[in-house]
């Protein structure tokens, strides 16, 4: 007898979640064993910053591309070679012997990695109901949120007592198990009409975020000569200056603009990217924090900011209800206040707080960024027409990948400017002006979503159908 098949959207999500799981993980795991890869390769842990850059810009030069892919080869086949190349990518990961080796695994990966996330997001928006979306999308917040935390404690464990390659070869059975789920559960989703790839506008985007990008995550971290960091900053403003201008001209461009003429799209899309910076700094500073403020081991520390991802399960339960009861408007307003409340706390933190109290405090923080992130993820897509479905992914992860490097750049040159003001030394009050800049810019968020109307994403949240909802009282009356 065949088992019962869990409906679409609880299995379509966890198959999607595997797979951003796996690429949060890896992301944040590397960062943990860069001076042990060094030791093996003879080299300085500043050279291997290539490996971290070089995945991030690939991901952001291909993201653009990712909707245009999924709707002229199908959902299933591109999520299905993405997860392939990402473990292919971590195969060579772990058998590299040199940087120039490992940079190359890298960006096979970043090609993976940059189809996986909105190729498998838009098979959901597209395979679930409206009114079960929110609980859908809540499955992939929670490995979103996760692997920044997990990756840390899972990188030092494996540095420690096994060999650094196992943190590249422990997504083969995953990735392999990711491919086998979306042959059999996957739907060929394609788009409803064939539109030209639009190349001079993948040009434009594919240098302008990655020069902005690298821009970006340069400043305050020393990475690069200054005025090569303002050469890329600026350059790849500019040329996304002059997509926006292309992009009016042609009909139809790799990223359409025209979706920010949807209200609810661009409310959450300008919000979440508020918000998105506030929490972007947090997997930087806090792990820094606790280790050089409190004197934490890396694995001690990571283990303290884990909860945070406990509390972001929890979410998952809470989310539906509440914005069936409130309707997102109301829970992105008074949310943004008190996510990034908890976002700024460890600002109020001294040598004397005690760590169960700073444990506490990260998961109640943990649970309401969740909230935030499921509600206005969920809010992109609620009144964007299925046949921009594809090009609404596209979109959000563009600036979701912009606001993290953002959020990184904020706190390290918060970082910086409070060094200098104490003589150059990093003590634990050099993060408390860090912490509250990056919670006052989640806050900020607030502004978009005050602009909203009271009903936006109704359909979505579920409050329309039960304000049309009879009365149980008068249609008794009527009745009789």
């Amino acid at each position: 007898m065949i088992p019962h098949r869990p409906p679409a959207r609880i299995l379509l999500p966890l198959i999607v979640a595997c797979a951003l799981f796996m690429e949060n993980l890896d992301s944040t795991v590397l960062s943990t064993s860069l001076p042990a890869i060094a030791r093996d390769f003879g080299v300085s842990p500043i050279d291997l910053k290539l490996a971290l850059t070089s995945y991030l810009l690939t991901i952001a030069i291909f993201i653009p591309a990712s909707g245009w892919v999924a709707d002229r080869f199908g959902a299933r086949s591109v999520f299905r070679l993405a997860i392939a190349l990402f473990t292919l990518g971590s195969i060579c990961c772990g058998l590299s012997s040199s940087i120039l080796e490992i940079v190359a695994s890298r960006v096979l990966q970043g090609i993976g990695g940059a189809m996986m996330v909105p190729v498998g997001r838009l098979v959901i928006l597209k395979s679930v109901s409206k009114s079960e979306l929110v609980g859908a999308l809540a499955w992939l917040t929670v490995p979103a949120l996760i692997g920044p935390v997990v990756g840390p404690v899972v990188g030092g464990f494996i540095t420690t007592y096994f060999d650094w390659r196992w943190i590249f070869w422990i997504n083969v059975p995953i990735g392999v198990l990711g491919v086998i789920l979306a042959t059999l559960f996957i739907p060929d989703i394609r788009g409803e009409e064939r539109v030209r790839f639009d190349f001079i506008g993948f040009l434009l985007t594919a240098f302008g975020i990655a020069g902005f990008i690298t821009g970006s995550t340069s400043l305050g971290l020393n990475l690069m000569p200054w005025p090569y960091v303002m050469a890329s900053l600026f350059g790849g403003a500019g040329l996304l200056i002059a997509y926006f201008f292309y992009s009016r001209r042609v009909a139809n461009p790799i990223l359409d603009l025209s979706l920010f003429a949807i209200p609810s799209f661009a409310a959450s899309v300008a919000g979440g990217m508020l918000f998105r910076i506030g929490i972007g700094a947090l997997p930087f500073l806090l792990p820094l924090m606790l280790q050089i403020g409190y004197g934490l081991t890396p694995f001690q520390s990571g283990t303290i900011t884990f909860v945070s991802a406990i509390g972001a399960i929890a979410m998952k339960f809470v989310a539906p209800p509440l914005l069936r009861r409130f309707g997102f408007r109301t829970v992105l307003i008074a949310n943004s206040f008190i996510a990034a409340f908890f976002v700024g706390i460890p600002a109020a933190f001294s040598i004397g707080t005690p760590m169960h109290l700073i444990t506490g405090l990260l998961f109640v923080g943990g649970f309401f960024r969740s909230l935030q992130f499921t509600s206005a993820n969920a809010l992109s897509f609620a009144d964007v027409p299925m046949s921009k479905m594809s090009r609404a992914t596209s979109m959000t992860s563009v600036f979701q990948q912009l606001s993290l490097s953002l959020g990184i750049s904020t706190g390290a040159i918060m970082l910086q400017m409070t060094m200098k003001s104490h003589g150059g030394e990093l003590e634990l009050a050099s993060f408390h002006p860090a912490f509250l800049v990056v919670g006052l810019i989640a806050a900020s968020s607030v502004i978009f979503f005050i602009k909203m109307p009271t009903d936006a994403g109704s359909e979505m949240s579920g409050r329309r159908a039960k304000e049309l909802a009879p009365d149980p009282v008068t249609a008794m009356r009527e009745r009789a």
